[in-house]
Formats: C-alpha cells, sequence, structure tokens
C-alpha cells in the first residue's frame, strides 16, 4: 500500500478558542460550588445566631430574683398533723390559717419593712407547697429563697428606677437577696408577675392538644391516601378530589381556625379553648399534608410487591395492609413530621377558637380550658414588664426542646419501621 493511501492521522482538537471554552465552564462550575457551599454556610450562621441568640435570652429567663427569708413555723402558730398538711386541700388550709401573713412578718423581721414590702405577693404559696411536700417543716426553722417583686428584680438586673436599684445592691451585699435557677418555671402555669409564672400550663395543653391532633389526622390521611392510590378509580372525582387536597395544604393556617370557629365551636360551644377544639381544628390543617406525602410514599413501593403477593394468593386487602402499608409507613411517617411540626408552631388558628385565655392551673382533660406554649409566647411578648422579655425566650427554649423531641420521636418510629427491597 502507497504512503497515499495510508488513512491519515488526525491532528489535535483542543484548539484555543475550545480550551477558554473548557476553561470558562470550569470556572462556572467551580463558582457555582462556591455559591453553594455560601448559602449553606450562610444557613448555618443565621441558624447558630438564632439558638445563640434565643440561649443568651433564654438563661435568664430560667432564673429569678429572691429573697432569704427565715421562718420558725414553732413560733408560727401553724397547727396540723402530718395527714393534714399532706393533703391536697393544704393550702387552701394554710391559707386560712394565715400563712400570708406569717410570711410576711417573718420577712419584716429578718429584711426590714421596706425590702419585705418587695417579695412576690403569692410567695407565701412557696412555702405552703414545701410545707406540703415536707410535714416535718412544721416542728423545726427553715430558710426560703422566696420570689421578689418585679420591681425589685429589675433593681437587680440594673434596671428601673435608681431607688430599686439602690436597694437590691444593699440586700445582695447583706446576702438576702441573689439571683437563683428557678426549677419551679417547668412545673408552674400562667401568672400576672414575670417572677411567678411557668410553663407546665401551657406545656400541657400542647401534648394534648397535639395527641387530639395526631389520633385523628393520622388514621384519616394514611387511610386516605391509601384508598385514593389503590382502591379510588380514576375520573373526574378523584381529580377534583386530589386538586382539592393539593390546594388545601397550601391554604394559610387562619383559614383553618375560621372553619374551627363556625364549625366546631358551633357544635360544642361549652368546649371553647379547650385542646380537643384545637387539636379538631390542627388535625384538618395537618390532614393534607399527611395524605399528600402518603400517597407518594405508596407510589414509591415498587409493583413486583404487589404482583408477588397476588400470585402467592393474598387478597387485595393483604396486599395494601400486609406488604404495601409496612413498606409505605416510613414515608408516611416523614409526612407527618413535617404536618405535627408545622401544627406545634401554629397560633393563628388557636387564637380564632379562643385559646388565649388567661389560664392559671394546668388542663386537667381534653375539654378543660388550655393555651399552648406559642400562644403563651405570643401573650408574653406582649406584655409591657421586662421580666417577660426573659421568660419568652426561656418559653422558646423549651418550645424548640419540644420540638425536637417530638421530631426526634417520630424519626426513632421512621427508621424502625424502614425496610429496604
Amino acid at each position: 500500500m502507497s504512503d497515499s493511501a495510508k488513512p491519515q492521522k488526525l491532528g489535535p482538537t483542543r484548539t484555543p478558542e475550545f480550551e477558554k471554552r473548557l476553561a470558562r465552564r470550569y470556572r462556572k462550575e467551580r463558582n457555582f460550588k462556591r455559591m453553594g457551599q455560601g448559602a449553606i454556610l450562610f444557613s448555618v450562621a443565621v441558624l447558630i445566631f438564632l439558638l445563640g441568640n434565643m440561649l443568651i435570652n433564654g438563661i435568664g429567663g430560667f432564673q429569678r430574683a429572691e429573697l432569704a427569708v427565715p421562718i420558725d413555723f414553732t413560733q408560727s402558730g401553724i397547727t396540723g398533723d402530718a395527714t393534714s398538711l399532706s393533703a391536697p386541700s393544704s393550702i387552701q388550709i394554710l391559707e386560712m390559717q394565715g400563712m400570708s401573713d406569717i410570711v410576711t412578718r417573718f420577712a419584716e423581721e429578718s429584711l426590714g419593712e421596706e425590702a419585705a414590702s418587695q417579695l412576690g405577693r403569692d410567695a407565701w404559696r412557696d412555702v405552703a407547697a414545701a410545707l406540703q411536700a415536707d410535714p416535718s417543716l412544721i416542728y423545726r426553722s427553715e430558710t426560703f429563697d422566696l420570689p421578689a417583686s418585679s420591681d425589685l428584680a429589675a433593681g437587680l438586673a440594673g434596671e428601673g428606677s435608681p431607688e430599686f436599684q439602690a436597694l437590691a445592691q444593699r440586700l445582695v451585699s447583706e446576702g438576702k437577696l441573689s439571683e437563683n435557677w428557678d426549677f419551679g418555671f417547668m412545673t408552674r402555669s400562667d401568672a400576672t408577675s414575670p417572677q411567678q409564672v411557668g410553663i407546665w400550663g401551657a406545656l400541657k395543653g400542647s401534648i394534648l392538644t397535639m395527641l387530639v391532633t395526631l389520633s385523628l389526622a393520622f388514621p384519616i390521611g394514611v387511610l386516605s391516601a391509601l384508598y385514593l392510590e389503590e382502591y379510588a378509580p380514576k375520573n373526574r372525582w378523584t381529580d377534583l378530589i386530589e386538586v382539592s387536597i393539593n390546594n388545601l395544604a397550601a391554604v394559610p393556617s387562619i383559614i383553618f381556625g375560621l372553619l374551627g370557629l363556625a364549625v366546631f365551636l358551633t357544635i360544642f360551644p361549652n368546649f371553647r379553648s379547650a385542646p380537643l377544639i384545637g387539636g379538631l381544628t390542627l388535625a384538618l390543617m395537618t390532614m393534607p399534608v399527611i395524605v399528600i406525602s402518603g400517597r407518594n410514599a405508596v407510589k414509591a413501593v415498587p409493583p413486583s410487591i404487589r404482583d408477588g403477593a397476588l400470585a402467592v394468593g393474598a387478597s387485595p386487602v393483604q396486599v395494601v395492609f400486609h406488604h404495601v402499608l409496612p413498606l409505605a409507613l416510613p414515608g408516611m411517617l416523614t409526612g407527618t413530621i413535617i404536618g405535627m411540626a408545622r401544627a406545634l408552631g401554629e397560633t393563628a388558628p388557636l387564637l380564632m377558637i379562643g385559646m388565649r385565655a388567661f389560664v392559671a392551673t394546668p388542663p386537667d382533660g381534653f375539654t378543660a380550658p388550655a393555651t399552648v406554649l406559642p400562644v403563651q409566647i405570643f401573650l408574653w411578648s406582649d406584655e409591657i414588664d421586662r421580666g417577660f422579655v426573659e421568660r419568652t425566650s426561656a418559653a422558646i427554649i423549651v418550645l424548640l426542646l419540644f420540638l425536637l423531641l417530638m421530631n426526634g420521636l417520630a424519626i426513632y418510629l421512621r427508621n424502625k419501621f424502614e425496610k429496604s427491597w
């Protein structure tokens, strides 16, 4: 074969123009990668700033200014035995025996009349609760750290009038005033003074409301998703239902509050501001999210699972509930987590049905008057007293911890039921 008949070797195709275009593409890719990393770093920085700000402001919310008051019960005139003092009605009995005046008298003896006047109005209840928990106190003397007034607490923080600041400094130097951890913040309910407020009433109301929401929204949402995906015929009516469910998932939450006000409070007019009504309202808001995520989870189950089950003789109902549902359940729980997290933080629909009442005692059931954590935070943030600012931040921390605990439990259940094929 001659040299002219041999195939010619192709020259290099990476021309300078091609190299420029390739370098430009690589540069764009690097820039896009940097933008993505920057977006993630910015999001993390904002989250850290938010959590750090809440933590710094909220730490003070778990503390309160307290006055040290020694009380000699042998000289107080209080009468009773271990049985009567530990009874549930013992606080009312102690109130009738003049516990409030007794605490005031001992406070004036140890602190002086000016400082004793700055004792919290309901400080005697702490003494009564301690006596109820340990009736043997009636036979000895004990020093109690009792809540100070809001004005004295502000003076301790360097705020308020110069007179209260000077009084606070004097009491601190005498060892009679200090800022201590307020463990009762987690066990008390709402009050008019930031020194006496607690979170338990709102927290219990949130728990009861979420139980009603979950017990209604989850089974109805799961069964609706299974029916629409496995049994419902494909026609214009099911198309209309699907469009309606998708639209309901995007409806503002206050609309559901109006619906609860118009429907549930008309049916149950005596249960206004009860966890039952709040749970029913939030269940309506949560159900569309569960139905949508449930349908997607059912779609993700491979058809071979259904065909294999039918091939070994399973009925259509057994295929759905013994094979499809267990495999789709983790995806359904994911939608439930999202829906319940949204419901836990909602305020507007609950305000519409009256769950913004002042509730001084924790609810004792699903039909008792109650409030929830987001509404409690909203109400405290609207208070004029500076002491409620720190209490609001502390309540936000409790809400976040409650949300993390609830989500952690849901994620654990999702991972437990998750199966691979």
